[in-house]
């Protein structure tokens, strides 16, 4: 072969090879879909916004990087923008302003996440000091990002507009655009259209289809702290490195946290995102309630570790001991009253019932635990299968996710729509008009009826009676709490049950792993 022919070759080999690192990149379409607008965009502009996704791809190890950056974040974004009223799709505007880089600073002085100057951080009540800097604090400056939006948002009736005044300010934005784009649905972009729009546009596209492909197995956890405390100490209650928590926390200068205010902390936890799977995977269209048996079925093992307990539980029912889902929290010595409870705990009454959604008069139960701070939107896992007995709040409490929000997930607002079997979402909406799963709980005790009966239960929850039409031999659903030091044998023996059967009702898998706080249902003649 000669030198001619070799070189052409080695030139078509390489400009195959790159076909697909070119095929990765997104390419702008015609029209698209922006926060609840459509987008039609012409070719000159789509061969200018093109450019600027073609950019975001040139450096493989750089978009591995801001992927990563990306995925950890996004997360806690959403939830606090669709918390706020603002369209998820206002989250690419944190990638376009800092990259996600925590003490990312302008040529104007602009600093942090979401790019604030100081007067304006002021103006949405973040902390701006020697001490605390909220615009690196990911949770209060994408607050007070979506806050800047939603106000202007209420002037033009139309997040494009909204989007540009938030590099031009709102003035500025009112002389760009008068009034022409007030309340309209569809959006024409040209040559003509703000350089910022466009800009935002191609960071929508060029990170879209990347959300969710995750590059290491690792999340980012969010805790509410209320000082004064340093980042040493939360690093022995969190069980990371302080300079771990300095890493993620640029926001706290001098490592220690006020009691002004309540501050979010967060750090990175690791190996956890591959032990999440769907309950179900069915690529089958829903028409029909779906059955399956759960006894392989990792997210529903997942389940009984939950609560998830941490801290110095030797202590758990005082205050600043321990967290739950991780979340503070508190676990109750004895049944009392929510007034008692909180004089014991330190919060006021009406705090706690918020905190825990819990309605006037009810009362405190012993062995169940309480968050003393926010609940979250989502949970750790997927889906929960509802299991006898169980109710909205105590499924609400076994996970840390607000009331509110599981209702909302699963379109459910009233215990009586509970069935035993279904598959209710922790994290993602169910879509409208589809079904909930009902899966088959293996071993499940035949159908039951209340019973009325003069032996006191562990807890508060009603018992219920089991018949079987074969043998009409009745049975009586207990719920024990777990209490420390305690075993499967020895609760066994408790009730004069064996372990086996134990671990066939709450799916208990062969390690025979329990945990303080969890409630393990029990069938007794």
């Amino acid at each position: 072969m000669n030198k001619y022919r070799f070189s052409t070759l080695l030139f078509i080999l390489t400009l195959f090879s790159s076909f697909p690192l070119l095929a990765q990149i997104p390419q702008v379409p015609a029209e698209l879909e922006f926060a609840d607008l459509i987008v039609r965009i012409n070719p000159q502009a789509r061969r200018e916004i093109q450019l600027d996704v073609d950019a975001q791809y040139r450096n493989p190890n750089y978009l591995k990087v801001k992927q990563e950056r990306v995925n950890l974040y996004m997360p806690i974004i959403e939830d606090i923008l669709r918390d706020n009223g603002v369209p998820e799709d206002l989250k690419y505007l944190v990638i376009q302003e800092s990259s996600l880089i925590p003490d990312a600073v302008s040529t104007s002085n602009a600093v942090g996440f979401w790019q604030f100057k100081q007067g304006t951080a002021e103006e949405v009540f973040l902390r701006v000091d020697n001490h605390i800097d909220e615009r690196k604090n990911i949770v209060s400056s994408t607050k007070g990002a979506a806050l800047y939006l939603k106000k202007h948002n209420n002037t033009f009736d139309n997040w494009m507009c909204a989007l540009v005044s938030y590099q031009m300010g709102l003035g500025g934005a009112k002389a760009y655009f008068g009034d022409r784009y007030n309340g309209k649905r569809i959006v024409d972009v040209d040559r003509n259209t703000h350089w910022y729009f466009k800009k935002f546009l191609a960071h929508k596209i060029a990170f879209e289809s990347q959300i969710g492909v995750f590059t290491s197995n690792a999340r980012m956890v969010e805790v509410p702290v209320h000082g004064p405390t340093t980042l040493s100490a939360l690093a022995k209650k969190y069980g990371v490195t302080e300079d771990h928590l300095k890493e993620y926390n640029k926001w706290s200068s001098n490592g220690k946290i006020p009691g002004d205010r309540t501050y979010a902390l967060v750090y990175i936890k690791e190996g956890t995102l591959s032990s999440q799977p769907a309950i179900i995977q069915d690529s089958k269209p829903k028409t029909t309630t779906t059955k399956q048996a759960t006894s392989t079925s990792p997210a529903y093992k997942q389940a009984n570790s939950f609560p998830r307990i941490a801290g110095n539980t030797t202590k758990a029912n005082q205050p600043d001991q321990i967290t739950v889902n991780e979340i503070e929290g508190v676990q109750a010595a004895q049944n009392t009253t929510q007034s008692k409870f909180s004089d014991q705990i330190g919060l006021k009454e009406k705090k706690l019932r918020k905190l825990n959604d819990l309605e006037p008069g009810e009362r405190i139960e012993a062995g169940d635990y309480y968050y003393t701070k926010k609940k979250k939107t989502k949970a750790e896992v997927e889906t929960h299968i509802v299991m006898p007995g169980e109710t909205l709040w105590s499924i609400s409490q076994k996970y840390g996710i607000k009331l509110s929000s599981l209702k909302s997930k699963n379109r459910i607002r009233k215990d009586s729509d509970l069935k035993v079997g279904m598959v209710l979402n922790l994290q993602e909406h169910r879509k409208r008009g589809e079904d909930i799963r009902i899966v088959k709980i293996n071993q499940m005790p035949p159908k039951t009826v209340v019973a009325q009966s003069s032996t006191p239960t562990t807890s508060s929850e009603p018992q219920v009676r089991s018949t079987t039409p074969s043998s009409q031999k009745a049975t009586t659903q207990r719920t024990h709490v777990v209490s420390q030091g305690e075993t499967l044998f020895a609760i066994s023996k408790k009730y004069g049950v064996t372990v086996n059967d134990l671990k066939s009702w709450n799916n208990i898998g062969s390690q025979n792993i329990i945990s303080i706080g969890q409630k393990l249902v029990i069938f007794t003649p």
